[in-house]
């Protein structure tokens, strides 16, 4: 239990953090251009994105709100399998971040009706979509779960054998 609270209560501030990034991204960034941060490679923007992810699904909003709040409720129900519980590092490390990016997200959608973006990557004539800290929290936690599916040992309960 006290686990699940730490990673509550880190998943809420670090959900703060995405709101205080999106907020300085609406009051400085939207009606002006880009601003270039490193020329060649990365803007700062302000987009609104009424869809998910790479623009998909654009005009959606409340079914991809509903499926937030499924997905946070999956989460929260499966957490030890889905986390891999108690025995991954990893997943120890991506439960908080995933909560927040997903609630991140499920926020702009019900408070705003859009997600705002601002990271914009892009190389040559190559453009990645413009994503935010929940977005980048969201990755980060899948990409800790597939790494941990890949080195980390499940745990087995100890079983006991009866002597006799």
């Amino acid at each position: 239990m006290k686990r699940a609270l730490i990673a509550l209560v880190v998943a809420a501030n670090l959900a703060v953090v995405d709101a205080v990034v999106k907020e300085f991204a609406a009051a400085r960034l939207k009606g002006a251009a880009a601003v270039s941060v490193i020329p060649g490679l990365f803007n700062l923007a302000y987009v609104e994105n009424r869809g998910c992810a790479w623009g998909l699904l654009q005009g959606h909003v409340w079914p991809l709100a509903a499926f937030g709040v499924l997905a946070l409720g999956f989460l929260l129900w499966k957490r030890k399998s889905v986390f891999g519980l108690p025995g991954s590092r990893l997943g120890a490390v991506a439960e908080p971040l995933l909560y927040a990016g997903v609630v991140g997200n499920l926020v702009d959608r019900v408070f705003r009706g859009h997600v705002i973006d601002m990271f914009d990557f892009h190389w040559k004539t190559s453009h990645f979509p413009c994503f935010n800290v929940a977005d980048a929290f969201i990755c980060t936690a899948v990409g800790l779960l597939l790494l941990a599916s890949l080195v980390e040992k499940p745990s087995r309960p100890s079983v006991e054998r009866a002597e006799g």
